[in-house]
């Protein structure tokens, strides 16, 4: 017969989990006498006065504390035909949980400016993003007020480049510079949020709002001990510890009287997930407000391309297949697929292998054909660095051979197609960064630049 209950201690409990027996009578304690949920440290602290122990119920238990639980026990999965082979949905399933469609207007903004024409002002506009989120640091270590209205001026600047042009800031989030503490990953998940709000409509101030709280979501992270946010892999004490940054975070941003309550709302509700095994919560469906559903999803995405530790970020096409696997789980599924279309399955600054077998990197999307971008060619089909980088729009090199292919002059095949993004790293002679300010910023137009855009 499969076990079900385990013995956990009280301080190794996780969210999720459902208490069923104390390790003394429940008439002793003030907790309700059918059991009940572990919905945030704050239980687990209230166990602690009383308890030592307590059993916990293998399958009432949800989320991944269920699907530990189970493994390391041995006991039966809830569903055992739910089980994949990947590993992706293992245990877990969609379930129908209350939660209405997001109203979307994909023709709220006008087509996107040239990335061009945006970049210099971008790219000052990030210096400052940077310096600002340098100021909030030096403020919180030293118990100082946030610098709010600084953060909002600049915020408010952001919303307007990304609504003329949201692929110039997609470059800056695609590229990791050296400097990867500072340039941190609120800044790119607030570049991604932005982006995912003006595909789907949100008026201006709600634009402002998201980006606002992305930024900001992550403050709360320089009260946790250094060694816990380093972690790889979390156990169970070190996972409720790290969790504890939502609370400072919103402790921090509540001090300040200018802060939107809003924007603290999205902070506070931002790891809650679709199923209710988010935190600190574990609200679900429409319990979690749409900007903080929005700021989890791009949180998620931000933190699967760029995962703590790695020497270079995880090919986008990945991070997107992890997403679509979790959607109706930990996020909404409408709102998930409207996110992988807003940045599409190849976004600026991914390198590409195409039909041709060259390699290239994405430079600039093509407005409402996400799978026919611009592309800058620097290896040829034999993986060996061209002469002469060359911009491929493949938009306009599909229309003009489909021409050709309808007069007979060209075969069914001869059109370009991208094959797979590739892994940064792969071929290490590539130097994205140098693609990207080689077509943003170069004066001296495209030939002639392929000393720039290849190590050395």
């Amino acid at each position: 017969m499969a076990i079900e209950q385990a013995k956990v201690f009280v301080e190794d409990l996780q969210r999720g989990m459902f208490v069923s027996r104390l390790d003394r009578p429940w008439t002793r304690t003030p907790f309700a006498l059918q059991g009940f949920y572990i919905r945030d440290l704050e239980e687990v602290r209230q166990l602690q006065k009383y308890c030592r122990f307590v059993y916990v119920d293998l399958v009432k238990t949800v989320g991944d504390a269920g699907v530990k639980l189970r493994r390391i026990t041995g006991a039966a999965p809830r569903n055992p035909s739910s089980q994949s082979s990947k590993g992706g949905r293992a245990g877990r399933v969609p379930v129908a949980i209350p939660c209405r469609p997001v109203q979307v207007s994909h023709k709220a903004y006008p087509p996107p400016e040239p990335v061009r024409r945006e970049a210099d002002k971008a790219r000052k506009l990030h210096g400052r993003i940077l310096a600002g989120m340098q100021q909030v640091m030096v403020q919180i270590r030293s118990d100082r007020p946030l610098p709010i209205q600084q953060v909002n001026k600049v915020v408010e600047a952001l919303v307007e480049s990304v609504l003329r042009s949201p692929d110039t800031f997609a470059w800056l989030a695609r590229v990791r510079d050296k400097d990867e503490h500072t340039y941190s990953h609120s800044i790119r998940a607030s570049i991604w949020a932005l982006v995912f709000g003006r595909h789907i409509g949100l008026r201006r101030h709600e634009l402002v709002q998201l980006g606002m709280a992305t930024l900001l979501k992550d403050v709360g992270k320089l009260m946790i001990a250094d060694e816990v946010l380093q972690m790889v892999v979390r156990d169970p004490r070190g996972e409720l510890e790290y969790r504890k940054f939502v609370e400072h975070s919103v402790r921090l941003l509540s001090a300040d009287p200018q802060v939107d309550p809003q924007l603290i709302n999205i902070v506070r509700c931002h790891r809650e997930q679709h199923d209710g095994s988010g935190y600190p919560q574990g609200l679900r469906g429409d319990k979690i407000p749409v900007l903080a559903r929005m700021c989890g999803i791009v949180t998620f995405y931000d933190e699967a391309t760029n995962p703590r530790g790695a020497g270079q970020p995880v090919a986008p096409s990945k991070a997107v297949a992890q997403l679509y696997e979790l959607r109706g789980i930990n996020y909404q599924e409408q709102l998930v697929v409207e996110f992988i279309q807003s940045i599409g399955l190849y976004p600026t600054g991914t390198q590409v292998e195409l039909s041709s077998g060259e390699i290239g990197v994405v430079v600039e999307q093509t407005f409402g054909r996400r799978l026919k971008p611009k592309v800058m060619l620097v290896l040829d089909r034999n993986k060996q660095p061209l002469a002469e980088a060359q911009l491929l729009d493949m938009a306009a090199d599909d229309d003009r051979k489909q021409r050709l292919i309808e007069r007979g002059k060209l075969g069914p095949d001869a059109r370009i197609a991208i094959l797979k993004d590739v892994e940064p790293g792969r071929y290490p002679q590539v130097n994205v960064a140098a693609v990207r300010d080689s077509y943003l910023f170069s004066q001296q137009g495209l030939p002639s630049i392929l000393s720039r855009l290849l190590r050395r």
